[in-house]
């Protein structure tokens, strides 16, 4: 039997004889696994890993005739007669099953750019955001403001509901806030964005793009045939390098954003309003008032960064000026983004886990005067000099923890040798305790604990949540010593 052409098929089309690889049963594996599988194509998943989880996960999709192989060696081989492979987005392209997969030809998707297909008639526009930080606060500020005009939105994508999930919701959705990593954009060619915005881009996942421009032109991607608007942030240059550099739709403007006032063509601050200049009639001569960054919970420039831009895209779909004040002033940050513990003998204790990049470290870094700083963990083939540099005056201390923590010390040695380190080697118990403890003796009344890694966790943690909650609870603990 001939397959059908895979351009061709749609959330409205039979899959019949579509053949399908799912690389990978995370989140994203499962939603293409199971979605597939509803449209009728022969699906197969492998994984290396396996666990009760997992395994519960299979049962299920075996019920409806997925074949799902786990454990080591799942991955070693790919089977004949494929059509399609869908990637979870973590996997590099260097990984084997897909390097074969490139050399037979075969189409790689991720989940991202499978749901894209799969959206039938009549879509949800998408309202995308990408960066190195703040992609997340963004996407929720997104769809905060999307509520508060009325609308069924939903937060999907890196965060939140799995996009895939999303796209095939039966009673669908008016628009969709996707939040989007490097990963994620790699594995997409199809997609045609609303509107699409990039924070900022600094070096991070080097050891997964090869290279910092690797990395910033998978990032680049989110702006390719985006139809109304390509945000961009004015403080920071290669973004709108990247908006130059696409190709766009006709009439789709560059729209800037910035912590200064804003010209025309931008949404930025006048005092402490957020004045729109972008998108009313005299954008040349005057502009709207969308709110105050009086209505944000936190008024820290990155936090007010990710507003202007969730503002821009919001501005973008229609929204009115009411609907991003109310969005915005309804709006609580996540956990563990620079978020207060407790104050003990006049010392702050701050967690901002999410902090895994030295990006996210220099913004909470330059938040405070006055830091003993908590770092270490997987660096992903970062560099920590620049950020040192940058901040050493305000570094009292630096508690080192993790695989690369010499790292960072060594970044010390060069940039702050005056900076007293201690380094909190891994152990069988109380890891985060021991790490507490030594914050506190290098800490002064005034000054501020900050777990802020500029790392992923995933070398002594599930994630940078549990590193926080471990964070949080040792810090309590002292509290009640």
């Amino acid at each position: 039997m001939t397959s059908p052409d895979l351009h061709s098929l749609g959330r409205e089309s039979s899959w019949e004889g579509i053949r399908a690889v799912v690389a990978g049963f995370g989140v994203s594996g499962f939603a293409a696994a199971d979605s597939l599988q509803h449209l009728g194509a022969q699906v197969t998943v492998l994984d290396n890993a396996d666990d009760d989880i997992l395994r519960e996960k299979a049962t299920l999709l075996g019920i409806l005739g997925v074949d799902v192989r786990l454990g080591v060696g799942a991955t070693d081989t790919l089977p004949d007669d494929i059509d399609v492979v869908v990637t979870s987005p973590g996997w590099r392209a260097s990984a084997p099953l897909l390097t074969v997969a490139a050399g037979r030809g075969l189409p790689i998707w991720g989940e991202v750019e499978l749901a894209w297909r799969l959206r039938g008639e009549n879509p949800a526009p998408w309202l995308a955001v990408t960066g190195t930080n703040g992609k997340t606060t963004t996407v929720q500020m997104l769809d905060a403001i999307l509520r508060a005009e009325g609308l069924r939105s939903v937060a999907v994508g890196n965060v939140g509901v799995p996009i895939l999930e999303a796209v095939m919701n039966p009673e669908g959705f008016d628009v969709l806030a996707v939040e989007l990593s490097s990963f994620q954009l790699h594995w997409s060619q199809s997609l045609s964005m609303e509107a699409s915005a990039v924070l900022n881009v600094a070096s991070d996942h080097l050891d997964w793009h090869g290279s910092a421009e690797g990395y910033a032109a998978a990032k680049g991607k989110i702006y390719e045939n985006a139809r109304i608007a390509c945000v961009y942030n004015v403080q920071d240059q290669q973004t709108e390098d990247l908006v130059r550099g696409a190709d766009v739709l006709e009439g789709c403007r560059a729209i800037g954003f910035t912590l200064g006032i804003p010209a025309p063509g931008m949404i930025g601050l006048v005092d402490d309003a957020i004045a729109d200049r972008a998108f009313i009639p005299g954008r040349l001569s005057s502009a709207a008032e969308l709110g105050s960054i009086d209505d944000l919970t936190s008024q820290e420039p990155h936090n007010v960064a990710n507003a202007l831009a969730a503002a821009a895209l919001a501005r973008a779909h229609g929204v009115t000026a009411r609907a991003v004040r109310d969005g915005l002033r309804g709006f609580t940050i996540d956990a563990h983004r620079i978020a207060d513990v407790v104050t003990i003998a006049g010392v702050r204790y701050v967690d901002d886990s999410k902090a895994t990049n030295t990006h996210a470290a220099l913004a909470s870094l330059q938040s405070f005067e006055s830091v003993v700083w908590i770092a270490g963990g997987l660096a992903k083939g970062a560099s920590f000099d620049e950020l040192i540099e940058t901040t050493r005056n305000r570094i009292r201390g630096v508690v080192l923890l993790g695989r690369d923590r010499e790292l960072i010390a060594q970044s010390l040695q060069r940039h702050a040798p005056d900076v007293r380190v201690v380094e909190v080697e891994n152990g069988e118990t109380d890891l985060m305790d021991r790490v507490v403890g030594a914050a506190a003796s290098l800490a002064q009344p005034g000054d501020t604990v900050l777990l802020a890694p500029g790392c992923a966790s995933m070398d002594q943690f599930a994630n940078y949540a549990a590193r926080g909650d471990a964070f949080t609870e040792a810090v309590r603990r002292l509290a009640h010593e």
